[in-house]
């Protein structure tokens, strides 16, 4: 048996991971967001849940958790011979999805200093951070020093059917690219069609999807109900086709401009749809109604807020304890 302490665990997919290898652990597990407690809990009831990664203190060789003045949680304590550490700390301040980002000193994104005060305090065999891609060179420079590594970059395209590249520094060695399983959006829709080989990534703020972000701005996945060209908007040009939901698309226009210009204007209503949570599940390797229990819209933050559990299988594979 392995001992895990895992920050920012959200619906914990690093369990995941570890029970689909069928490696036996011991899991204590840091989150404060209810309806991520609630998920995790109901699919492995055997986490210990510790509060929040700022209540965590060391002394005289034991982890005290829940150490943050708040009389509301309960706190305790365990030994410290923590064999992994993992954690993938909040990249809203670190992402280019958010204008005027403030890298690390964020107030999110600054959690990541939690998670090198604990990786410095606990010493654990093997940690693993996961971050965002798209963050600045210097902040990716500079995590990469306080830590010691350099970290990878892997796409969960590799092993599922959605775009998502993040960075993984970990000390666990001969890291390579998975191969590529071929995976792609069709596989795991359930119904209806869709022009892309893999889905744009999921967020946190997926349930917020429109036909205009997914056509002006190239994000938050729909699914189309096989459309066909009707009728013409304006001059009749391709920008102004109109679709219907009864037939199949006509071909993308790889050098269209804007507005519908690369697939033409849609007849919105029953044309399109958002991912289900159980798609949204397939897309990060999860198994379906991972999330059931609560409303689509936590559904949606809880995955996108995950680690892909196909990757995290990946990298922990290499560890020789296994």
């Amino acid at each position: 048996m392995i001992k895990v302490l895992s920050l920012f665990d959200g619906i914990s997919g690093a369990r995941q991971a570890l029970k689909e290898l069928n490696i036996d652990c011991e899991y204590y597990a840091c989150e404060i967001d209810k309806y991520a407690i609630q998920v995790a809990k109901n699919n492995h009831p055997d986490i210990i849940h510790i509060g929040d990664v700022k209540g965590i203190e060391f002394e005289d060789g034991y982890i005290f958790y829940n150490q943050n003045n708040d009389p509301m949680k309960n706190g305790g304590s365990f030994k410290n011979n923590i064999d992994l550490l993992i954690g993938g700390s909040p990249c809203q301040d670190l992402s280019i999805a958010k204008k005027d980002r403030k890298g690390l000193n964020g107030e999110r994104s600054s959690l990541f200093y939690e998670y090198l005060r604990i990786l410095n305090r606990a010493k654990p065999k093997y940690f693993i951070l996961e971050n965002v891609n798209s963050m600045k060179k210097e902040w990716r420079d500079k995590i990469s020093k306080l830590l010691g590594v350099e970290p990878i970059m892997i796409n969960s395209a590799l092993l599922t059917a959605q775009m998502r590249k993040r960075l993984y520094w970990t000390n666990i060695p001969n890291i390579q690219q998975p191969q590529d399983k071929n995976v792609v959006l069709k596989d795991i829709i359930e119904s209806g069609d869709t022009e892309r080989l893999k889905s744009y990534c999921i967020t946190a703020t997926y349930s917020r999807a429109c036909p205009e972000d997914y056509f002006n701005h190239g994000q938050r996945q729909l699914i189309f109900k096989k459309p066909v060209r009707i009728g013409y908007f304006n001059k009749g040009g391709q920008g102004d086709r109109i679709y219907s939901v009864d037939g199949k698309s006509v071909c993308l226009s790889a050098n269209g401009g804007g507005r519908g210009a690369k697939t033409g204007l849609y007849q919105i209503k029953d044309l399109v749809r958002k991912l289900t949570p159980n798609e949204c599940a397939r897309l990060q390797g999860f198994p379906d109604n991972y999330c059931q229990g609560i409303s689509n819209t936590q559904a949606y933050k809880c995955f996108g807020n995950s680690f892909t559990v196909p990757v995290i299988k990946h990298i922990l594979q290499q560890l020789n304890l296994f």
